[in-house]
């Protein structure tokens, strides 16, 4: 990695961190809107932002989760397990709007994991908790992707990377 990559995935941590803490009470419960998440779309326009997100998500879980244990494990794996599955698809997926779409219903889906750690804390039902925050992640995701497709064409994100 060079020294871009690093800064720009140490930015991008800083806003994922900071857009956690400003919706907090949004961000943790079985109806989540964790508007940080669109966040996510940074992927599907270079790999690169990997790091910057999987660390975002690790320090706004320690800093403001309230079942921290539980948010490092299955919270960043949630994001890792579905930051990896797009990755992969992107070999097979060359459009912007449609590695979003695949982007937006991998985080949704995956989801059932925050369901189980919801289960796990709170014994909330599984299957009511992985529909709400699927729910709540498909609308971040879908709200998300105009705007980073936006945020693309003034920043270029996915040059931003190369020195």
């Amino acid at each position: 990695m060079n020294i871009r990559t690093i800064v720009v995935n140490g930015i991008l941590a800083a806003v994922y961190i900071a857009v956690t803490m400003l919706i907090q009470p949004f961000g943790f419960t079985n109806v989540q809107f964790r508007m940080s998440e669109m966040l996510n779309h940074l992927i599907v326009f270079n790999k690169k932002y990997f790091f910057g997100i999987v660390l975002g998500v690790f320090f706004a879980n320690l800093f403001f989760s309230p079942m921290v244990a539980y948010d490092l494990i299955f919270g960043v794996g949630q994001s890792v397990i579905a930051l990896l599955i797009t990755i992969f698809s992107m070999r097979y997926v060359k459009n912007v709007w449609a590695r979003m779409a695949v982007n937006t219903l991998v985080f949704t889906f995956t989801m059932f994991l925050i369901a189980w750690e919801l289960k796990l804390a709170f014994d909330l039902p599984f299957l009511f908790t992985w529909l709400t925050t699927a729910t709540g992640e498909f609308v971040v995701m879908a709200v998300g992707a105009p705007i980073m497709y936006a945020v693309n064409l003034r920043v270029r994100l996915d040059k931003l990377m190369e020195a």
